[in-house]
């Protein structure tokens, strides 16, 4: 039965995936594909809407390849910032690299990473954002991570994973740590 469900789907376009949910694995999802993205001598571009200046171990790994485009835009987590203004200037910032991504075919691959925070807070307006996703290039692949998925998003995207926690070593005081958070 598998095997003719894999036979049956024959449409070969772009899809969109919404990665969303209070649990971890959102954006570590979202950069397992790019690897895979990679080993298929794809473009892929890299927007991290919330998440500020610093090296992560995926900006230093994919930063290694001159086919990944990778943006660290925002002010940092929610909970450390106290600007909305500022917070708002840098979601819009961070848009205006992403809407060129969006519109540009030679990438086959758009990360748009901590975008449902953006969207949650209304710091961009979410008809701006479906109408682009919407528009982008036909075989253009886009992931969005965060917590919060608007409705609307959803209600588009062609596969939506909601992630949940069941336990966690944080809740037991254990750090982030290299390699798996950070």
């Amino acid at each position: 039965m598998v095997d003719a469900r894999i036979a049956s789907a024959t449409v070969d376009r772009g899809v969109l995936l919404v990665l969303t949910g209070s649990g971890k694995g959102k954006s570590s999802s979202a950069f397992g594909m790019v690897a895979r993205a990679l080993g298929h001598g794809m473009r892929v571009g890299v927007v991290q809407f919330i998440k500020a200046r610093g090296s992560t171990g995926e900006e230093l790994f994919f930063r290694r390849f001159p086919e990944v485009s990778y943006h660290v835009m925002g002010e940092g987590f929610t909970w450390e910032t106290q600007d909305r203004e500022r917070d708002v200037r840098a979601a819009q910032a961070a848009w205006g690299v992403a809407a060129a991504l969006l519109g540009d075919a030679a990438v086959a691959l758009v990360v748009l990473d901590e975008l449902n925070i953006a969207l949650l807070y209304r710091y961009l307006p979410l008809a701006e954002v479906i109408a682009a996703l919407r528009e982008r290039p036909a075989n253009q692949h886009v992931v969005i991570t965060g917590r919060g998925a608007p409705a609307e998003l959803v209600e588009l995207a062609d596969t939506v994973t909601d992630m949940r926690p069941v336990k966690h070593a944080f809740s037991a005081g254990v750090r982030a740590q290299r390699g798996i958070e950070l």
